[in-house]
């Protein structure tokens, strides 16, 4: 048998593929991280890309040792002489803030928006829309804990997901307060959980003493379960004033920008780093797993990794959960374009100028060509295999007249043009 490619992998295929389904099909990723540029960029955020590995020990600070990413999903690299230092990445924020710090972009103007798109890794069970590789767009804010700041990027994740024509999304708002809301609302889980403990998981109760609010992620059916009978009251109940006033901040700026959100007083994002403000993109129609992607703010993130405090905020989606739910709606993407001509020769002798013609016209379109000679009605079924939008010519006849046979494929025009004018015929007629 072939070789298969590694579990929880997806191969990325051209159009035309047979049963192409949307979340491999290559285009669509492209169309995608397109509508994600064109939004980010246009609010004056700037791509970044950072390695695919980092070291263990960023990871581990910035996502949080008691978290199932640093427990259980990373991925060693291991190479020649290397004793497993580096992981494969599992999430964007801690590379890009590492980035940050190292680089000395706190010399840019601020607030610093940066977006990138890639690979993430994760060593999870797989299942659909769960992968072991799957791809992230991600956006970041450094430089300011303005509640504005929180209501752009929130605001920018729902114009991305607007501009890509998904309709059954919805935010979940929240907030988890500061580090000492965070320890009033840990101290009262420990207190109610405690004589409970032998009703947890082993995870959980491993996290009882470590982290009591990653309880509430816990996985577990018998957890959750738990978590129901006790009526754990939430984390808003537990905000400071002040974050309180931003969390409120934050719900009036999206009020005016006519975003839909719902507060959602259970809200616990799964990384040790956030602060105040937090979210999540849900679609019904992805699976039980509904969330697409989420974000919250960071302030203390660059501390835990070594460097200066820096009041940062950002958000991801995966790309193929979104792929997903651009499907189950029946989303339409556009058709991927074909070239603008596709050139061949009618005789051998001319395959050589057949092909120089379309290399010549390619520095202004696109231009594919047949690499043998071919009788009309094979170049034009050719042609159409490939989408193109005209079918050119050239024969003997051609040569000697010093022109080309064009055929406009939709409507079945034919032109011929004086070789030296195709440019300038093919010129009026991009888009």
């Amino acid at each position: 048998m072939a070789l298969q490619r590694p579990k929880g992998t997806q191969d990325h295929l051209p159009d035309g593929t047979p049963k192409l389904s949307r979340d491999v099909q290559a285009s669509a990723f492209v169309y995608v991280q397109d509508a994600a540029r064109r939004v980010l960029e246009r609010a004056g955020a700037q791509f970044v890309q950072t390695p695919l590995f980092e070291e263990a020990e960023l990871v581990r600070r910035g996502v949080g040792g008691s978290t199932d990413i640093v427990r259980k999903e990373m991925f060693t690299v291991y190479y020649f002489g290397d004793h497993g230092g580096y992981v494969l990445r599992p999430e964007g924020t801690a590379s890009i803030v590492r980035a940050y710090l190292q680089n000395g972009l706190k010399q840019l103007p601020a607030p610093l928006k940066l977006w990138t798109h890639g690979p993430m890794f994760r060593a999870e069970n797989v299942q659909k829309g769960r992968l072991r590789q799957f791809h992230q767009v991600d956006y970041e804010v450094l430089g300011s804990a303005e509640p504005l700041v929180d209501a752009e990027a929130i605001w920018l994740m729902w114009e991305v997901v607007r501009e890509l024509g998904l309709k059954g999304a919805h935010i979940k708002l929240g907030s988890i307060g500061d580090p000492e809301d965070r320890e009033a609302y840990n101290a009262y889980l420990r207190d109610l959980l405690t004589p409970h403990a032998e009703h947890l998981s082993d995870d959980s109760r491993d996290r009882l003493t470590r982290n009591p609010m990653r309880i509430l992620d816990s996985k577990s059916e018998g957890d959750q379960a738990l978590l129901g009978e006790l009526g754990i009251r939430p984390m808003l109940d537990f905000l400071g004033e002040a974050a309180r006033r931003h969390f409120e901040a934050v719900q009036r700026y999206l009020t005016a920008w006519n975003v839909p959100f719902d507060i959602d007083p259970s809200l616990v994002r799964g990384l040790d780093y956030y602060r105040r403000t937090a979210w999540e993109l849900h679609h019904t129609q992805v699976g039980a797993k509904s969330a697409l992607g989420g974000g919250g703010r960071y302030d203390g993130l660059s501390a835990q990794l070594g460097g200066p405090e820096v009041p940062g905020i950002g958000w991801a989606f995966g790309i193929e959960r979104l792929l997903l739910a651009l499907e189950a709606e029946g989303v339409p993407f556009p058709e991927p374009a074909g070239p603008l001509l596709f050139v061949a020769a009618l005789d051998e002798e001319n395959v050589s100028l057949a092909a120089s013609v379309a290399l010549a016209v390619r520095a202004q379109a696109r231009a594919e060509f047949a690499y043998r000679a071919m009788k009309p009605g094979t170049i034009f079924r050719e042609a159409e295999r490939r989408r193109a939008r005209f079918a050119a010519l050239i024969g003997s006849e051609e040569v000697e007249q010093n022109v080309i046979t064009l055929k406009e494929l939709a409507t079945g025009r034919q032109h011929t043009v004086p070789t030296h004018d195709l440019s300038l015929f093919l010129q009026g007629h991009l888009t």
